[in-house]
């Protein structure tokens, strides 16, 4: 992006999406020197400003303007009613936490009573908008904001030990040669595809010989050596060509130095998906903590207390679910371009 061609500058500026970028660039530049740009200079600037272009506009490919095929916009239905699909439920637990109590009880309450001759009434709007609930949440009943503080605490621990473990363990696989090697990462797809069930009774044996259990640590420790992180991120550095490495042995960079300042950098796409995915992991797990914190209600995350919650208190679980979500939701918005960019692999070739 740092060299100019007057060519691909040409090909850019027939291009209407990047017309549109460079005729602000222009008008910016105009109010500012009080000059006109001819168009390579446009194109210049369009450079200049690390614009991020489409390669297939770049190339000046017209097919990307097209119009949809048959196939395009059947996929495209799809996907969108796939989507709403999947979003319908989380509309309307954020709608219900707005409900007064008795309105969401009563609505409940006509579970199981339904005539099959009709359609199912639906709620889109509360009779009278509340926060009471919320108010219950933080103010009245601390238990739940309590609960919520024990889930941030667990994720962010885990999170803090899979950054220190799950990085340094798929570098030396992927980059060193020791006796054994493949031994060990054999041993971490099999714990990759074995289901928590069949691990429970080996991590109690070793969390009761540890003098860790019903701790909070019984939960953080295992959790931090995730099997199916270290082989995405071993995976991904697989493809990472010698040459990176190589060049900055040459100039003395050691096998640290390399790790820290070339490794980790390329690897940002992939980092960032690991960390989104595994944040849902440890934001919605339910089984560790109902087993190594069976006697500790207090030290249970938010995560096991939905299904405690009666019909008679639905406004504080719709409440407590809205709170639930909001996290996990902004972490995906903020890591979606590295989930796709990472989960494809596909940065080096």
């Amino acid at each position: 992006n740092d060299v100019f061609h007057p060519e691909m500058a040409h090909r850019i500026l027939n291009c209407r999406r990047s017309a549109v970028t460079v005729h602000k660039i222009a008008l910016k530049r105009r109010h500012q020197t009080g000059h006109v740009a001819d168009d390579k200079q446009l194109a210049r600037l369009a450079f200049e400003n690390n614009r991020r272009i489409h390669p297939r506009i770049a190339a000046g490919d017209d097919q990307c303007f097209r119009r949809l095929s048959f196939g395009g916009k059947l996929a495209f239905v799809l996907l969108t009613t796939l989507s709403a699909v999947i979003l319908i439920p989380i509309v309307f637990t954020f709608l219900y936490s707005f409900f007064p109590q008795s309105e969401i009880t009563a609505y409940l309450k006509g579970r199981g009573s339904y005539d099959t001759t009709k359609w199912l009434d639906v709620l889109y709007s509360p009779a009278m908008f509340s926060l009471r609930q919320y108010y219950k949440i933080f103010i009245e009943e601390p238990s739940y904001l309590k609960l919520f503080c024990n889930s941030m605490m667990y994720t962010g621990a885990i999170l803090v030990g899979q950054a220190l473990i799950v990085p340094l363990t798929a570098y030396c696989l992927s980059r060193f040669q020791f006796h054994g090697r493949d031994l060990l990462f054999f041993c971490i797809l099999v714990l990759m595809i074995l289901p928590f069930q069949v691990t429970m009774a080996p991590s109690v044996t070793v969390l009761r010989w540890l003098g860790i259990m019903e701790t909070p640590w019984a939960v953080i420790l295992p959790m931090c050596f995730s099997p199916f992180y270290i082989f995405l991120l071993r995976q991904f550095m697989v493809g990472i060509p010698n040459e990176l490495l190589e060049a900055g042995m040459v100039d003395g960079v050691g096998p640290v130095r390399g790790f820290v300042h070339v490794i980790l950098p390329v690897c940002k796409p992939i980092l960032g998906a690991a960390a989104a995915l595994s944040f849902a992991d440890c934001w919605n797990m339910v089984e560790q903590p109902l087993i190594y914190l069976a006697n500790h209600t207090n030290l249970q995350p938010l995560s096991v207390m939905f299904n405690q919650i009666s019909t008679d208190r639905a406004d504080v679980a719709f409440a407590g679910s809205a709170l639930y979500i909001l996290p996990t939701l902004l972490i995906y918005l903020y890591f979606q371009e590295d989930i796709v960019a990472g989960i494809q692999l596909s940065e080096l070739k």
